[in-house]
């Protein structure tokens, strides 16, 4: 049996960025001359354009192959901040060549340039909309979710009384109970925080009951052996057994308080929140402002999610998930 030798892998290294390269030149180029035109693009420059993104897709795939081994996270998003970056180009390249109006789809630059100039304003809507909506409503949801888990554990009544009751209201969608919450306690903050608390609170308490619960009876066994009391078996056993399903209430806590937040904005704001900029704006054909918002939005929820990653991560780094 003959041996082909291998093709080193440094050699194909080039040519993956070569065709990147040349994909990504293919779109800019067409975006510099196209800068200031006012008529649609011809086919052929149609057809250029589709074959740069084609170019870089194909690049971005070999590229990707040498990050698979990657141990640094910022270095192993290379590929995916690369597919970003294909995306929002031949995105500019095909609004422009096709002339789209900015009042049903802006241009990615079109979006950038109102993003810098109305960021002040944005950054007081992020402001009505993150802190006072939706961590506060997701503090006290999460914390009266983790204590009624703790007494649904404790109490057999209440496990038998209650949490049938909280894995049917976890069901119920947030936009049928919004209008209802928003006309109850007013059009100020405190309604969506009441919204983010109610819809964050029924996952964390299945989710920490269930952590509560399903410890092993053997060391339940183990700890009643050594005449261990209540407090100390949750304290030694139950909580910790418990933090993975804790935190991973907590993460899909911070994606619902964003949804609650803003979807509240949607039926009643006090003139601030990036719901009701979101909402208004989409009125007045205003898309720029708008996906400036939804950038906002998404930038913070994403930052939130890996905050608390991170400290799950840092708490529950001796769990199997994490070895």
């Amino acid at each position: 049996m003959v041996v082909q030798p291998s093709k080193p892998v440094l050699s194909r290294v080039p040519l993956d960025w070569i065709l990147l390269a040349f994909g990504f030149g293919l779109l800019l180029w067409f975006i510099a001359i196209w800068w200031n035109q006012s008529e649609p693009a011809s086919d052929a420059q149609k057809l250029l354009i589709w074959g740069g993104f084609l170019l870089a897709a194909l690049g971005i795939a070999r590229v990707a192959n040498q990050f698979v081994n990657a141990t640094n996270p910022v270095i192993g998003f290379t590929p995916a901040a690369l597919t970003l970056l294909v995306v929002v180009v031949t995105a500019e390249a095909l609004l422009r060549a096709y002339q789209v109006p900015p009042g049903l789809i802006p241009t990615p630059s079109r979006v950038l340039f109102t993003f810098f100039a109305v960021r002040d304003v944005l950054l007081q809507d992020a402001f009505q909309t993150v802190v006072l909506e939706a961590l506060v409503g997701y503090l006290i949801g999460c914390g009266l979710g983790v204590i009624t888990a703790l007494l649904v554990s404790r109490y057999v009544f209440l496990e038998r009384g209650l949490l049938p009751y909280a894995t049917v209201f976890s069901s119920i969608p947030i936009v049928a109970l919004a209008p209802v919450l928003v006309k109850m306690v007013g059009i100020d903050w405190q309604s969506k925080a009441v919204i983010v608390a109610i819809t964050v609170f029924f996952p964390v308490v299945v989710n920490t009951f269930r952590g509560l619960t399903e410890v092993s009876p053997l060391s339940l066994d183990l700890m009643r052996s050594y005449a261990a009391s209540e407090v100390q078996q949750y304290r030694w056993l139950r909580l910790p057994n418990a933090l993975p399903f804790i935190f991973n209430a907590l993460k899909l806590g911070t994606t619902l308080a964003m949804i609650g937040a803003i979807v509240g904005e949607f039926f009643g704001a006090n003139g601030q929140g990036l719901g009701f900029r979101i909402q208004i704006e989409a009125g007045r054909f205003g898309f720029d402002i708008v996906w400036s918002a939804i950038i906002v939005a998404s930038l913070i929820g994403i930052a939130w999610y890996n905050l608390v990653a991170w400290l799950e991560r840092r708490l529950t780094g001796w769990h199997v998930s994490f070895r």
